[in-house]
């Protein structure tokens, strides 16, 4: 779980980095899209499509780039080419990997996505190779230098909010896991009791980690953490790697 966490933390970070270019705001707009067209554009009713805007105001994504986006899955256009998909995979040293993936072409992406993998010492597996090792869950972050309560008591907060857990990931951050039911209402509470939260999301936690100590194998696998996340049909990347924060740094 640490190794996710430091590894989510550090693609967040490089979100609103690319979000200055725009490279974020394209992949947050497929995902409006998607979630619009799937489920309906109120939002009330649309757990991923709110949770989705959410994270596009989180990368200040303009509200007409949002409402646009809204309205081309609402409408069906756009959106309607986009084919969902899972692909699973190794890094070195074993480290499991899983992408989420939004794509109009199949075949092109499957061509595109295996050449990343061989390309930094890595490998696309078959279906459910990795998959079975994570667990979709609600992960909420939040910064220790901005929270005026200690451990314990923001411990006790999110357990009485609905939280399953809270970990001390590193010297800078909690993280705070729950099921995915539980995860609206428990940022909410957090939110209304004077917590500042760093970042939300959906994601898929692993159920062990593997721990990187070689530098030569952490560059490779932070590479290929990097060039995957950086294809365009990619929109989440986990794996199962736990390294210390140096060499994740």
């Amino acid at each position: 779980m640490a190794g996710h966490s430091k590894w989510a933390n550090t693609k967040h970070r490089k979100a609103r980095v690319d979000a200055q270019k725009g490279k974020a705001f394209t992949k947050i707009a497929r995902e409006i899209t998607v979630a619009a067209r799937e489920g309906g554009e109120d939002l009330n009713v649309n757990f991923r499509l709110r949770l989705a805007v959410q994270k596009a105001r989180e990368n200040n994504m303009p509200n007409e780039n949002i409402q646009r986006a809204i309205q081309k899955g609402a409408g069906g256009q756009d959106g309607a080419g986009y084919e969902q998909i899972m692909y699973e995979g190794y890094a070195d040293g074993g480290v499991a990997v899983l992408l989420e993936l939004m794509t109009d072409n199949k075949n092109r992406t499957a061509a595109e996505i295996r050449h990343v993998f061989s390309r930094h010492n890595g490998s696309l597996g078959e279906s459910g190779c990795v998959s079975w090792m994570f667990t979709r869950k609600g992960l909420i972050t939040v910064n220790r230098e901005s929270l005026d309560m200690d451990e314990d008591d923001l411990m006790l907060l999110a357990l009485e909010a609905g939280a399953e857990d809270v970990r001390s990931e590193d010297e800078n951050t909690y993280s705070i896991i729950a099921e995915i039911d539980a995860f609206e209402s428990v940022k909410e509470e957090l939110q209304n009791q004077g917590v500042s939260i760093e970042s939300f999301e959906i994601t898929m936690i692993p159920s062990s980690s593997i721990e990187i100590t070689d530098p030569d194998m952490a560059s490779k696998i932070i590479r290929l953490m990097e060039a995957l996340d950086d294809h365009d049909d990619v929109q989440n990347v986990y794996a199962n790697f736990d390294m210390p924060d140096e060499l994740l740094n």
